[in-house]
Order: structure tokens, then C-alpha cells, then sequence
């Protein structure tokens, strides 16, 4: 697609829950869109660990043929001592990609034009955007939501230059449970391990610092086969997947590449837990939000871009900040500790009090 008449009002890199939910909100508000993904199909592969807390009101919002199973309550186990329960601790275990297809689906009815196999080469300067077969496209905006490294982040010098990186697998399970549990180990440099159940199958991940990514393999194997031997899951890995976790905090929002103004969402815009890694609440609230005031924008209301701003600190800020602090404090313990204790451990995590205080 050349430069035209028919460029869209609006281009949105990626489409993913914050993608989508841009698409959607802008498309509804009368603006022309343009939606494009680099993979095949929405939400495949699948590079999450598919858990969606309800303290934001995620869970409410899931669509209902994404709904795998409930969880009640959290399981966390430093090192190996007995595990804490934290009782009330609900939410939803989703699948991805059917939560990603509602959302595209959803987009596109509101008359969004999502287009797949879509990649993007590059996004220039002047706020025109190259696709990999050569076609030039010069939209009045930009939504940037197409991930931790997104290419209209790096154009607006917003980049997410701490990432942690996941490995994992899905197994099944010898029984099933309602619980998300949490493994904390110094052995974890970084990060810590899950084990998520969905029915009969479970997700096991483990997440790291970007320089430990070497060690994923052989730590998660040895998880895995500590909870073999506890009969807790199967032998046979059935998936495996993976991927890169912004924890540096809000990146951008707002930027501009010549007259063109760009809006980060989602991983895009760092609004990941840079602790827990939780993000697809984050995407959807972020996306909706984004496509909103893209539409006030061009509808002649220049404060929409630093309310945006604004609101997306409101929103996710004061939780962000508290994450990297405690992460902050985590990370030194791992630089001046041969072995962080586990009340150091216990202090990084969302289930302990230590957490939570001033």
C-alpha cells in the first residue's frame, strides 16, 4: 500500500490484547485503522504463562470461551522450606489465544482493518513506516504496541533496556489444582519459577535476568524434574514456548517522529510487573486507553496526549514503582550476596507483607 488517500488515520503496530483493545476504541470512535501483525494468526504462538489476576478486573473481562479454570489462592515456596499460602488470591487462567482471537474479532467488527503475516522493516524519522515487502505507509499516528522491543519505541528513543527473559512448558498434571505456585531460589537469579495448572495440563516457567538467559534451560529441567519426582506432573513436555518481560518501568508514553505522534501500549510501554511479569491486564487497560486518545487527537484536542500520559501513570505508576524498587533491592542483594536469603526472597514478592510496607 503506497502513500494514499486511503492511509489510515491510525496505525497500530501488532495486534495483541493492547493492540487489539486500541484498534477497537479508536475504530469506534470513528477514526480510520489500520492493525498490523507480524505473526499468522492472533496469539500463536503463545508466549505467556496465561494468568490473569482479578485484583484489576481482568478476570471479569475475559471472554468466556477463553476461560480455561478459576484460581483462588497463591502457593509460594523459598528455597526449600515449607510453602506459604496466601488463601485469597483469585483470578482465571485464560488461553491466549483464543482470548487474542475475541479481541481481534472484536476489533475488526468495530471496523478495524487487522491484517496478519504482516511485518513491519522499519519506522522511519518522519513517522512513515516501511513494511518487510517494501510498501510505505504515512499515517497521522502511531500506536506502538508490538512488544518489549517495539520498533516505535526505539523510533522515539523509548526503549526498554531491562528485560527479563522466560523459558516455559506445558505438562500434565497428576492432580489438579486451583492454586498459582510460586518457587523463590537464589538459584533464580532474578526471577523465580510457576507452575500454573489449566485442567489437566500445567504451565512451568521460569523467568531471569537477562544476563542468566544461558541458564534457563538447565534450571527449568531441573524444576521440572524435582516435580516429577514429587508427583505433582508428567514426565513429557506437550509445548514449550518462551520470551522477553520488560521490568524497567513506564517507557514514553508519547513521542513523535516529525509531525506524527506515537502512543505506546502494553509491553511497548513497559507497563509489565517487573516482579510478578503480569501484563495482560496492563495491555488491555493501556490499549483502550491509547485508542482513545489517538481519536481526541485528531479530533482536534491537543492535551490528549500528555492526559494519556497521565493517565496511564495514575493507573499503573504507583505499582510500578513500588515493583522496581523491591526489584532494585533484590538485584543488589544478588550483586553483593553469594546466596540472597530467603528474607530477602520473601521481601521481592507480592505474597509477603515485607512487600508491602513503606
Amino acid at each position: 500500500m503506497p502513500p494514499s488517500k486511503s492511509t489510515p488515520d491510525i496505525l497500530i503496530l501488532g495486534l495483541g490484547p493492547a493492540r487489539a483493545c486500541a484498534a477497537k476504541a479508536a475504530a469506534q470512535a470513528g477514526c480510520s485503522v489500520l492493525a498490523l501483525e507480524r505473526k499468522a494468526q492472533a496469539g500463536t504462538p503463545v508466549q505467556c504463562a496465561e494468568f490473569v489476576p482479578a485484583m484489576l478486573g481482568g478476570a471479569a473481562q475475559t471472554p468466556q470461551s477463553a476461560r480455561v479454570q478459576p484460581i483462588t489462592s497463591m502457593v509460594t515456596q523459598v528455597e526449600t522450606e515449607a510453602p506459604d499460602l496466601m488463601a485469597d488470591f483469585p483470578g482465571r487462567m485464560i488461553d491466549r489465544t483464543r482470548f487474542d482471537a475475541t479481541l481481534v474479532l472484536a476489533a475488526q467488527q468495530a471496523g478495524s482493518d487487522c491484517r496478519f503475516a504482516a511485518p513491519v522493516r522499519a519506522v522511519k524519522d518522519d513517522g512513515s513506516v516501511t513494511l518487510a515487502g517494501g510498501a510505505v505507509l504515512c499515517p497521522r499516528l502511531i500506536i506502538g504496541a508490538d512488544g518489549p522491543r517495539s520498533l516505535a519505541g526505539q523510533a522515539i528513543g523509548a526503549v526498554n533496556d531491562i528485560i527479563l527473559e522466560t523459558r516455559q512448558i506445558t505438562v500434565a498434571l497428576r492432580k489438579r489444582f486451583e492454586s498459582t505456585d510460586i518457587f523463590l531460589s537464589a538459584g533464580i537469579p532474578g526471577g523465580y519459577g510457576w507452575l500454573f495448572p489449566k485442567g489437566d495440563v500445567a504451565n512451568l516457567g521460569l523467568g531471569v535476568c537477562q544476563n542468566e538467559k544461558v541458564r534457563l534451560k538447565p534450571m527449568l529441567e531441573r524444576l521440572h524434574d524435582t516435580l516429577v519426582k514429587e508427583g505433582r506432573i508428567g514426565r513429557e513436555i506437550l509445548n514449550h514456548t518462551g520470551g522477553a518481560i520488560p521490568a524497567g518501568g513506564i517507557r514514553g508514553p508519547a513521542g513523535r517522529l516529525g509531525a506524527v505522534p506515537v502512543l505506546l501500549a502494553g509491553d511497548a510501554a513497559g507497563l509489565t510487573n517487573p516482579v510478578t511479569g503480569a501484563g495482560i491486564n496492563a495491555a488491555v487497560q493501556s490499549g483502550a486507553l491509547a485508542g482513545k486518545a489517538a481519536a481526541r487527537w485528531l479530533a482536534g484536542q491537543s492535551n490528549a496526549l500528555a492526559d494519556y500520559g497521565e493517565d496511564l501513570d495514575d493507573l499503573f505508576g504507583p505499582s510500578l514503582r513500588r515493583a522496581l524498587k523491591r526489584r532494585a533491592t533484590l538485584m543488589d542483594a544478588f550483586a553483593h550476596e553469594t546466596h540472597p536469603k530467603p528474607d530477602a526472597l520473601r521481601a521481592s514478592w507480592i505474597a509477603y507483607a515485607q512487600y508491602w510496607a513503606a
